[in-house]
């Protein structure tokens, strides 16, 4: 069973990102307040659900949360700040859509940078929790979230770049992904900071037209 809470007696965000080892697409992340008693047995880690139970679960998380948003970083933003800072920036922008202003925040994993909106005196506290997402509800939550909405993204870029293969390795470093790479190019939403071949140099710097 997972926790209601880390921060007892504080309106507390939950946040986590999904897309950050892709080798192409946006990373995305969500923050998810979750009234102070609630409880769904069915929350889980996003990874340990099938897909059908996440969007299900999508559904019953923003019914009932006090709050929840999602944050966008771009391809071309992470080669510039570098994936972690993106994945960092991600659930910053999604704290920064919240209806209901956050006391606390708990991430999932064990890097974050203090939080402070412009109508902030001072950074929220916060913890970084390694595997949060299966340990306490609002970061399982965000994590439901982000996963769902970048699903939603990258099928949508997979209508335009079929051959990728998007629909069903959502931008993952997939062998027929890598394959697809070598043969066609890269298109315009592939991190070029990445190795995106693996173990090789791409020789194949043209973008892909849809």
């Amino acid at each position: 069973m997972l926790k209601n809470h880390y921060y007892e007696g504080l309106v507390e965000a939950g946040c986590d990102e999904a897309g950050r080892g892709c080798l192409a697409g946006s990373v995305y992340a969500a923050a998810v307040i979750l009234p102070p008693d609630y409880e769904n047995a069915d929350l889980n880690d996003s990874k340990q659900l099938s897909e059908k139970r996440r969007y299900a679960l999508r559904k019953q998380i923003e019914r009932d949360a006090v709050a929840w948003a999602v944050g966008i970083v771009t391809p071309e933003e992470i080669d510039k700040i570098n994936i972690l800072n993106a994945s960092i920036l991600a659930m910053h922008r999604a704290l920064d859509q919240l209806k209901v202003r956050p006391e606390a925040v708990i991430v999932d994993g064990n890097r974050f940078k203090p939080y402070q909106s412009a109508s902030m005196a001072e950074p929220l506290p916060h913890t970084c929790i390694v595997k949060g997402d299966g340990k306490y509800l609002a970061i399982a939550a965000a994590s439901i979230l982000a996963k769902t909405y970048r699903d939603d993204y990258m099928n949508q870029l997979a209508e335009a770049y079929p051959m990728y293969d998007w629909l069903s390795n959502k931008g993952y470093p997939t062998k027929k992904h890598r394959e697809a790479i070598r043969q066609y190019g890269i298109s315009p939403y592939h991190r070029k900071s990445y190795n995106l071949l693996g173990g090789e140099e791409l020789s194949l710097p043209f973008d892909v037209e849809p």
